[in-house]
């Protein structure tokens, strides 16, 4: 069963340029992970509020995504600029 949710959270003032340009790099690993379905970050409404919304084929696969060497120093980074945590929300297909 796939493994798919959206994760909000909000970035530090100041390090908006840094993370935007991390992105490209995160969405660029994630295009050829042989079990990554989808992987796209997202700009909210508020103020320094983003989104990534991430689909795996399974658990597995979410954990190998962030275990992934190329994704590890991009990740650090990334959370080094986050304020504060992110809450991950889990989606479910309707008729899964």
């Amino acid at each position: 069963m796939p493994t798919t949710f959206l994760s909000r959270f909000k970035i530090k003032p100041g390090t908006e340029a840094e993370f935007v340009e991390l992105i490209d790099a995160m969405e660029a690993n994630a295009a050829i992970e042989a079990d990554t379905l989808q992987y796209k970050f997202y700009r909210l409404e508020e103020p320094n509020a983003f989104a990534v919304f991430e689909s795996f084929t399974d658990e597995a696969a979410d954990r190998a995504h962030q275990e992934n060497p190329a994704s590890a120093p991009i990740i650090a980074r990334m959370i080094d600029c986050i304020d504060g945590t992110y809450h991950r929300e889990y989606l479910y297909d309707v008729k899964g």
